[in-house]
């Protein structure tokens, strides 16, 4: 029980020691003497989990895809008939702001973008499933097209979101983002998007 507590803890730490780093500098600048100083570890507990920093950025990067799994899991077990664009985007940015440090890791100057990707995926069943349902009249190489689109628009909102420190609430990002979503530029000259907008 202690060793598994002190595992924890030393995880902890290298994990927040990994992603103050990555604030600063890409992954390939990132020495493991510096890492494990930061983490006040010594090299030897650091091997003892990791093989290397590439292996580091692997394990936490599934252990946060398991824990955005199972924070999405209600929502993407909800009823199709009760959803709506506006809750599966508040459900992911809500999941981000909890996990700030994934946001670092994925969505900062120097994180994975990929993973980005693969993160914004796992609502895309339901996601796709709900666009057909509100625009009937498309089809679903279109609702595709539509998704990548709107998906790739939604990580730069993220990192503006990021960058501002993530003051404003889910549920504004959420909103503005449907806003653009359906409305595109014609959204500019929403009530709701104005407010928004005066928020940063």
């Amino acid at each position: 029980m202690g060793n598994d507590h002190r595992t924890r803890v030393t995880k902890i730490l290298i994990r927040k020691a990994f992603t103050d780093l990555l604030k600063k500098k890409p992954i390939q600048s990132i020495s493991i003497k510096e890492l494990c100083e930061a983490a006040q570890i010594n090299r030897g507990t650091f091997y003892a989990h990791y093989a290397d920093i590439y292996d580091l950025l692997e394990k936490m990067e599934e252990e946060m895809m398991e824990d955005f799994q199972k924070a999405l899991e209600p929502l993407l077990s909800m009823e199709p008939e009760g959803l709506t664009p506006v809750k599966i985007t508040t459900g992911i940015f809500q999941c981000l702001k909890e996990n700030a440090d994934i946001c670092t890791v994925t969505l900062g100057d120097f994180g994975d973008k990929e993973f980005a990707l693969r993160l914004i995926n796992l609502g895309r069943e339901k996601c796709v499933e709900t666009y057909s349902r509100y625009f009937e009249t498309a089809t679903p190489k279109q609702i595709e097209f539509f998704y990548a689109f709107v998906s790739a628009g939604c990580i730069g909102l993220l990192q503006k979101w990021l960058a501002e420190g993530m003051v404003t609430s889910a549920e504004e990002i959420a909103e503005m983002a449907e806003n653009i979503m359906m409305f595109g530029m014609g959204a500019l000259k929403s009530g709701n998007i104005q407010k928004n907008f005066k928020e940063f």
